[in-house]
C-alpha cells in the first residue's frame, strides 16, 4: 500500500509539474511581448550602424534608433539612397518636439564586389573615433521569386551567399573591437523564419542556409562575448510587407517594417533568438505542433505556385524584349 501511494504521489507530482510548464510559458510569453520594459539603448553607446539601411526592415530600424536618440552610420551600396534616407532621418529629428538633433553618417559598401576584408576596411574607417553600441546587421538578398537548386544562377548565388553570410560576419569582425573596448554593446543580426520555423525551406534552398549561419553564428558569438558585456542576439521576423518579401499590402500577420522594427527595438539585449513580432510568434508556435510532412507539403506546394508565376513573368519580359 505503502509503495502504491508512493506511485500515486509521483504521478500527481509529475502531472501537476506538466500542467504549470505550459501555464508558465505562457505568462512568460505574455511578459516578454508586451510588459518586459525595453533596455536603454543610449547605454550601449551614442552610435549605431545599420546595414541595408535604405528600403524596407532596415531603413525603419534606422527611423526607429534615431528616434530613441541614436546617432547613425547607414551603411548600404546605392549612393542617392543612402543620401535620401539620411536627409529624411535629419530633417525629421530637427522637426521633432524635443528639438534633439541626430548626426548621420552614409557608409557606400557593395557586399558583392567587395571581399570580406575589404569590407571590414571600409567599416571600420567609417566609424573610427565613433562610440557605437549597436549593430544591426540587415542586409540581404533573396530569390527574386522560388526556384530549384539549379535554377539559381551563378550571379544571384553569388550575391546571397555573399551578402548574407559574409557580409554581416565582416560587419561584425570591424565593429566588436570597438564594443570590446569598451565592454558594452549590442549585436542584432536580422534572421528568417525560412530557418527556423520549419525544418526544410525547398525551393528558397540557398537563402534559407544563409539565414541558418546567421542563427548559429548569432548563438555561437553571444556564448563567446556575453561576459564581455556584448549583447548578441538574432531576430526571427517571418513575412514582412517589404519588397524582398513581395507583399505590398500588411496586415495582422504581415506588418509593415514599421510595425516591426517598434517590435523589434523592445527585444534587443535580451534572448539570443527571438521572433518581436508578437503574431509571428503565434505562427511559430501553430507551425510548430503540425506534423513536419503537413507543414513541408504546404510550403512546397506554395512555392512552387510562386514558381510558376515567376517563371510566366519572364517569359512575358523576354517576348517583350524581342
Amino acid at each position: 500500500m505503502e509503495f502504491q501511494a508512493l506511485i500515486l504521489s509521483t504521478v500527481s507530482i509529475i502531472g501537476f509539474v506538466s500542467l504549470c510548464k505550459p501555464v508558465l510559458n505562457f505568462f512568460t510569453w505574455v511578459w516578454r511581448m508586451f510588459l518586459r520594459p525595453p533596455k536603454n539603448l543610449k547605454d550601449y553607446g551614442s552610435w549605431a550602424v545599420v546595414t541595408g539601411s535604405t528600403d524596407g526592415i532596415g531603413k525603419a530600424l534606422a527611423f526607429e534608433l534615431a528616434e530613441k536618440g541614436l546617432n547613425l552610420v547607414l551603411v548600404g551600396r546605392s549612393v542617392s539612397k543612402l543620401e535620401a534616407t539620411s536627409n529624411e532621418i535629419r530633417e525629421r529629428s530637427i522637426s521633432n518636439k524635443e528639438n534633439r538633433v541626430v548626426y548621420v553618417r552614409t557608409l557606400v559598401v557593395d557586399m558583392v564586389k567587395l571581399t570580406g576584408v575589404e569590407i571590414a576596411k571600409k567599416v571600420e574607417e567609417g566609424i573610427e573615433g565613433l562610440d557605437v553600441g549597436v549593430l544591426v546587421n540587415n542586409a540581404g538578398v533573396a530569390y527574386p521569386y522560388a526556384r530549384f537548386f539549379h535554377e539559381v544562377d551563378q550571379e544571384l548565388m553569388e550575391s546571397v551567399l555573399k551578402v548574407n553570410m559574409d557580409g554581416a560576419t565582416w560587419v561584425t569582425k570591424a565593429v566588436i573591437p570597438v564594443m570590446l573596448k569598451k565592454k558594452k554593446g549590442a549585436i542584432v543580426n536580422i534572421g528568417s523564419g525560412s530557418s527556423v520555423v520549419v525544418s526544410s525551406y525547398p525551393l528558397y534552398s540557398i537563402y534559407a542556409a544563409t539565414k541558418a549561419y546567421l542563427a548559429m553564428f548569432s548563438r555561437s558569438i553571444y556564448m563567446e562575448y556575453k561576459e564581455k558585456g556584448i549583447d548578441v542576439q538574432c531576430q526571427i521576423p517571418l513575412f514582412v510587407a517589404t519588397k524582398m518579401s513581395k507583399f505590398r499590402k500588411s496586415t495582422f500577420f504581415i506588418p509593415s517594417p514599421e510595425m516591426y522594427s517598434k517590435a523589434s527595438l523592445r527585444w534587443i539585449g535580451y534572448e539570443h533568438l527571438c521572433l518581436p513580432y508578437w503574431p509571428h510568434s503565434l505562427q511559430w508556435s501553430l507551425l510548430r505542433a503540425l506534423p513536419d510532412s503537413l507543414s513541408i507539403g504546404y510550403t512546397f506546394r506554395l512555392f512552387l505556385e510562386q514558381r510558376k508565376k515567376g517563371l510566366m513573368k519572364d517569359s512575358n519580359i523576354r517576348a517583350k524584349v524581342q
